[in-house]
């Protein structure tokens, strides 16, 4: 699989201090990279270097095998960015926008007519086109904002914490374009939603103080953190006693009360427990409501590699 993005030693430094750290990153093509890490982790600075905005204190970028060296605009040609905040000109119609957009890369005129119809299609915005984005929602700005990044059809997709801000239908909406697009071109974007990241990423890197914590596919990463948890619910309240046998088991590492009814308990071997939960409760003539095991969540995951747990 060809490599879409590539840096070596990617470095940046503000009044001293390094907002991003040596970074090294290699995003093959057509994937779906969710680029992750709290506040001020250098997500934003890392997005601008890769895109030609600011200049890098020391490291090198590629794109598909070609350097792309600061202020050098050829191997950027075939790059889209959607920046945390976009900008937008309110007195200009969708279609004008995406006009001005296509001009900046000399698209031809039916070139440029084409690719307008298309992509205010491709974000559900065919009936908006002429519509002032004055008065356009803060999500179909963001879905503006998606075309507009693709106007020059690029092979690699930026985008800065495309949903952010918008409420759960904007937002379902934008990630619905972003999981539209796997496969058709490297999508690499910076969110702390991870519950998107989950549903549309092929794989995430975790940053934190300008440094990679962690890289790998979304199942790889899970499976780093085994099963180890499950809450058992019980048709009638649970008493003390039976608390106490809970917790006097081999497999069982802890339990937590949640309510009269409902445990949820921490096993030393989860494949034991699965099978004689049941035959305990069975045999101190108790029935379960519910016995869920608690899949570990990229949520999860992120929180314990920023910690460094």
């Amino acid at each position: 699989m060809n490599t879409a993005i590539q840096t070596h030693g990617l470095t940046k430094i503000y009044n001293g201090y390094a907002a991003v750290d040596d970074l090294e990153l290699s995003v093959p093509e057509g994937a779906v990279y969710g680029f992750l890490g709290p506040n001020g982790a250098g997500k934003t600075t890392t997005l601008k270097m890769l895109t030609g905005m600011i200049k890098p204190n020391s490291g090198r970028i590629y794109f598909f095998g070609q350097k792309a060296d600061f202020g050098e605009f050829e191997a950027r040609k075939a790059v889209g960015f959607l920046p945390d905040v976009p900008g937008f000109y309110d007195w200009m119609t969708a279609e004008e926008y995406l006009a001005f957009s296509g001009n900046l890369f000399s698209l031809n005129k039916t070139e440029l007519a084409m690719r307008t119809k298309e992509l205010l299609e491709l974000v559900g915005l065919t009936k908006e086109a002429k519509k002032r984005i004055g008065g356009f929602s803060r999500g179909m700005k963001q879905r503006l904002g998606i075309a507009q990044a693709l106007i020059n059809k690029p092979k690699i997709l930026f985008l800065d914490e495309p949903v952010s801000a918008l409420d759960p239908v904007g937002r379902k909406e934008v990630m619905e374009i972003i999981s539209g697009l796997s496969g058709n071109m490297t999508v690499f974007f910076s969110t702390h939603v991870l519950s998107d990241v989950e549903r549309v990423c092929d794989r995430v890197i975790i940053i934190d103080k300008g440094k990679k914590l962690l890289e790998d596919g979304i199942d790889n990463i899970k499976a780093l953190n085994p099963v180890t948890e499950a809450e058992l619910e019980l048709d009638r309240e649970i008493d003390e006693n039976f608390i106490t046998l809970l917790r006097s088991q081999s497999f069982v590492e802890a339990v937590e009360i949640i309510n009269s009814r409902k445990t949820r308990i921490t096993f030393e071997n989860i494949d034991e427990a699965m099978y004689k939960i049941p035959a305990l409760v069975s045999d101190n003539m108790l029935g379960i409501r519910r016995f869920v095991i608690l899949e570990p969540t990229l949520e999860d995951i992120f929180v314990k590699v920023v910690n460094g747990k």
